[in-house]
């Protein structure tokens, strides 16, 4: 995480100094969009982590191990795949989500099926895909990503089981 912050300090840093470069108080608007950007979501955030730490003690391990850990195999990973679906959030409230299931003791290939599932076939998007795209554009590409979180979350499973 540590990489990541300086890497969004360094971009901070140069958005900050060609928006000065502007001469027009970019550089000022761009700050205030930001703080603006930051107090609107604030109360999503804290809720989303406070949700995820609470599911990591309201859960009991054994239970996700059971269900959902890396002895579980093809369950896990189906629950994984069907599970994300029906996430509806985004990544700010899905991932803190994702992230304290997977600290309850979850196994990679279940984690790996989740967020995958949750990307490419989140029930929460159809409405809008059918609606604009057409119910043939919708179906053509559920049928084509249907086994990917699976498949996805096999290829984890087998490649990093006992490495992470």
């Amino acid at each position: 995480m540590a990489g990541t912050v300086w890497i969004l300090i360094l971009l901070v840093v140069a958005l900050f100094l060609l928006a000065m470069k502007r001469k027009d108080d970019s550089h000022k608007k761009g700050i205030k969009i930001g703080a603006n950007m930051f107090y609107s979501y604030l109360p999503v955030l804290v809720l989303a982590f406070l949700a995820a730490g609470l599911l990591e003690v309201v859960l009991p391990a054994a239970l996700v191990q059971y269900w959902l850990g890396a002895e579980s195999g093809w369950r896990g990973i189906l629950i994984g795949s069907g599970a994300g679906m029906l996430v509806a959030a985004g990544p700010y409230v899905s991932f803190p989500i994702f992230a304290s299931i997977a600290q309850s003791g979850a196994g990679i290939g279940t984690t790996v099926a989740l967020i995958t599932s949750w990307s490419v076939m989140s029930l929460s998007k159809l409405p809008f895909e059918t609606v604009l795209l057409g119910t043939r554009f919708t179906f053509a590409r559920l049928s084509l990503v249907l086994l990917i979180p699976v498949i996805a979350g096999l290829l984890a499973q087998y490649l990093f089981n006992g490495i992470i």
